[in-house]
């Protein structure tokens, strides 16, 4: 039987406070963590597409989010925090996770636990972010994807309507994130980061949105779509008009922006 693809996180070193010694308590130490995970489909890279694959940034960020928790006695919890971070990925299928302590002895001392998919508590967290169509004023706080209010025109005529539509969404996300001095995210996998780190971005929908209805080549439409694939709290129209109605119960609003 043929061994699963793998990625890693080797050597991964942070300062944290940590241990049930009460020498250990008001003291930050050093931590090493090494991370494996086997992946739940073989590796197929062949359109290098960085959303076929698991983001190396999960495993960076199961620490963060785990170390962000509080302050843990033993290291052996840590590692189950952060197997049950990243399991709660999909495209996971098992985790080895070692975390080693650097500062108590002259080596290290540490736990390495493994678990598979499915056999651990699991839950993913909501991480709030909110979706603008057009542009905004001044950039709300936190996490927000920003859309352009309407593709590049004039957009040619016959072909692939909904195709051009999209590409010319593209090209009004570059100049838009030009304006703001924001980056532009083109994938799932950027627009998760940004949204983990609660950053805001423009989002260019050509090459994510394939996947969307034919019908869906307008702003509302792709930004209803893309609400629901991130489970966004609400979209803003920053725009004069009323904003159209919602599929749904998401909230809908409209914020102050720039004539386009």
């Amino acid at each position: 039987m043929s061994q699963p693809d793998r990625i890693h996180l080797r050597d991964h070193v942070i300062q944290t406070e940590i241990g049930a010694f009460q020498s250990e308590r008001g003291h930050v130490q050093r931590l090493r963590f090494n991370l494996t995970v086997d992946l739940r489909d073989p590796v197929d890279a062949g359109d290098d597409h960085v959303d076929r694959i698991l983001s190396y940034d999960v495993l960076v960020q199961a620490v963060d989010a785990a170390l962000a928790e509080g302050r843990y006695n033993l290291v052996e919890t840590l590692a189950e925090r952060i197997a049950a971070e990243v399991l709660a990925d999909p495209r996971a299928a098992r985790i080895e996770v070692r975390v080693e302590k650097l500062d108590r002895v002259p080596g290290a001392l540490g736990i390495t636990i493994s678990r598979d998919a499915g056999r651990v508590t699991v839950a993913r967290r909501h991480l709030p972010v909110r979706i603008v169509v057009g542009q905004p004023a001044a950039l709300p706080p936190g996490a927000v994807i920003l859309l352009p209010a309407a593709p590049v025109r004039p957009l040619p005529q016959g072909g692939d309507a909904r195709r051009i539509a999209l590409l010319g969404f593209d090209q009004a996300a570059w100049i838009l994130a030009s304006s703001l001095g924001v980056e532009v995210a083109e994938t799932r996998t950027e627009l998760d980061a940004a949204i983990r780190h609660e950053r805001p971005v423009v989002w260019a929908p050509a090459r994510l949105a394939v996947e969307t209805p034919a019908t869906a080549a307008e702003a509302p439409a792709l930004a209803f779509w893309l609400a629901a694939r991130l489970s966004a709290d609400r979209v803003d129209f920053a725009a004069s008009a009323p904003p159209p109605a919602p599929p749904g119960g998401l909230a809908v609003g409209r914020i102050a922006g720039i004539a386009q």
